[in-house]
């Protein structure tokens, strides 16, 4: 009898995937920061500004929903990113079950923003994980251009 379980794969374990860590300066207060990632209105001035829409990747035609609540869902970007609210923790921690419209069904990332006062403003400490592989230089880029820039033009 062998001692290798019938159930046991060397395939079981992966540690190879691709994560992305990112830490952002913005000239605002953790509130200003918090608030302008939790508000639909907000949300949608960011949008607004981002790289997506203003080189006309992306059409914002509808506003963006974003719930106060741990459990509620989000949709940005008319629709093209959409997720579940995971945990608030106002002025210091959002975390986000995460996707992309062109997902395949039922996949999510975790988008994590840690807010940090210092300085002039707030130290965003952001981590995102468990997305599809290969997708890590598009996302990483993503966020730059259509999360961090306008939010440092609409909070700066």
């Amino acid at each position: 009898m062998s001692n290798k379980s019938a159930f046991a794969a060397p395939e079981e374990i992966t540690r190879s995937h691709e994560a992305i860590h990112q830490e952002v300066l913005l000239r605002a207060t953790p509130e200003r920061v918090y608030f302008a990632l939790t508000d639909p209105e907000q949300f949608q001035k960011v949008t607004l500004l981002s790289a997506a829409v203003t080189s006309g990747m992306v059409k914002a035609t509808k506003a963006a929903q974003i719930s106060r609540e741990p459990g509620g869902e989000f949709m940005l970007f008319g629709g093209i990113i959409s997720g579940r609210v995971i945990e608030l923790v106002p002025n210091e921690r959002i975390v986000q079950a995460w996707r992309a419209a062109d997902w395949a069904p039922g996949v999510y990332s975790i988008a994590r923003f840690e807010l940090h006062a210092g300085g002039e403003g707030t130290k965003l400490v952001f981590d995102h994980t468990g997305f599809p592989a290969g997708a890590a230089e598009h996302l990483a880029a993503g966020w730059k251009g259509n999360y961090w820039e306008p939010l440092n033009k609409l909070l700066g």
